[in-house]
């Protein structure tokens, strides 16, 4: 196979790998999937966590060595790269899409010194209404905050601008 064979063969299967904290999204979907090169006939992949000392990033690097090896590769290296930091600017439109369809409304907009100081609006992922407030600044992970819609009640997570 050749050296650019390897590289996609490696990427496909590094891509598809499933967030274990948001099943709908993949690594790739994230944003988290940063590089796969090829350093002679050994596959690099670097990851970056969503945030520093995410408990998710070592069950990735486990799936993503169990992908590698299920698509026919065994030389490869798994990086941990944290700078620069991950930020919600790198999720793809598919990963927004499917965070609204799994009812988490995506972050608002590209992430700022503003996003992160809470002056965007959320839309409601359920019924679209602007009318919601933050109940708390952590939902389910570290990552989201816990919403309610006004409109139809519901709660719900943002995925946090960062």
């Amino acid at each position: 196979m050749s050296a650019e064979g390897l590289r996609e063969r490696a990427l496909a299967a590094a891509t598809a790998v499933v967030d274990p904290e948001i099943p709908v999204l993949t690594i790739g979907d994230l944003g988290v999937l940063r590089a796969v090169r090829l350093a002679g006939d050994t596959v690099e992949i670097e990851i970056t966590p969503t945030y520093s000392g995410c408990p998710a990033m070592r069950v990735i690097e486990i799936e993503i060595e169990t992908a590698l090896r299920d698509a026919g590769i065994g030389k490869f290296r798994i990086a941990t790269v944290l700078a620069p930091a991950w930020t919600t600017d790198w999720l793809s439109a598919e990963g927004r899409r499917k965070l609204a369809a799994y009812g988490i409304a995506p972050p608002a907009g590209q992430a700022s010194r503003r996003a992160l100081f809470g002056a965007d609006a959320v839309a409601c992922p359920r019924c679209g209404s602007p009318a919601t407030e933050r109940i708390s600044e952590f939902g389910s992970t570290a990552c989201k905050a816990l919403y309610r819609c006004r409109s139809c009640a519901e709660p719900f997570d943002y995925f946090k601008c960062h």
